[in-house]
């Protein structure tokens, strides 16, 4: 994984790259719609790294009925005691829908290892496993694309500083988040271990240095369209009909109450 080199992106030649992706990816909705396709986007990475900045990008113009964003929350007292993966299965996409998982069931082999939320024989056993799930869910005809963002030491220091000074991020900002933050180098060997296991022919891994946010966001909105088949489909040429004539009606006062 080599670091990105280069001048940062200038915000106008960001806005102009990301509005023709836009477009592509209502295209992209619109083929999901039409012939019943089926992707699956997993998003993990370090704290810090830019997953809800990617994830954002990625969903802003187009619909949540089509692209489902899935950010679960801890797991219930009974999600404990199922089958790890089980949770989330019930999220994966059906035909026509486009989910991404805002980290997924890789949480395992990251965050609950790292901080002692499982044992090493869960971890190790969940490493084990994963690719099979995996290959069920391509075998069932989805596209399972799996991102790993990955920020360098200093850049990942600014932000969490940033987050702690900018009324506007304190919320991102969680006690485990500092408790991960110091915990770098476990995280890498969990990450690499991880990598070992689950990068697989059928679902392999792709990592982005998301130090320059903007090209980051860029890179995985292209590689996400140029990983899935779609194609532009036919539509009807739209035009306004006219409107319906008044008939006397006659604009009442109908809202006590206005704002702006």
């Amino acid at each position: 994984m080599k670091a990105d080199s280069g001048k940062p992106l200038k915000r106008k030649q960001y806005e102009r790259q990301l509005r023709e992706l836009h477009g592509e990816l209502v295209k992209l909705q619109e083929w999901a719609k039409q012939a019943g396709g089926k992707v699956c986007i997993v998003f993990e990475g370090r704290d810090g790294a830019g997953k809800g900045g990617v994830i954002k990008a990625i969903t802003e113009r187009v619909s949540p009925r089509v692209f489902r964003v899935v950010a679960l929350p801890p797991p219930t007292e009974r999600e404990r005691s199922q089958m790890y993966v089980q949770r989330y299965l019930p999220h994966l996409p059906a035909a026509g829908e486009i989910v991404i998982f805002d980290r997924s069931w890789y949480n395992r082999a990251g965050v609950e290892r790292v901080m002692g939320f499982c044992t090493e024989e869960q971890a190790k056993s969940f490493l084990q496993v994963v690719p099979g799930v995996e290959k069920a869910i391509v075998d069932s005809g989805a596209i399972l694309l799996k991102y790993w963002l990955e920020v360098g030491q200093e850049e990942q220091t600014r932000r969490m500083e940033e987050r702690i000074n900018d009324p506007r991020k304190i919320w991102k900002l969680s006690p485990m988040d500092l408790k991960s933050y110091s915990r770098w180098y476990e995280y890498s060997r969990a990450r690499d271990e991880m990598f070992r296991a689950s990068d697989t022919a059928w679902a392999p891994w792709y990592a982005v240095h998301s130090d320059d946010k903007r090209k980051a966001r860029l890179a995985i909105i292209s590689h996400i369209l140029s990983s899935v088949p779609y194609e532009t489909m036919p539509r009807e040429k739209i035009k306004l009909p006219k409107r319906q004539k008044a008939h006397g009606y006659e604009e009442a006062e109908f809202a006590r109450n206005w704002i702006g």
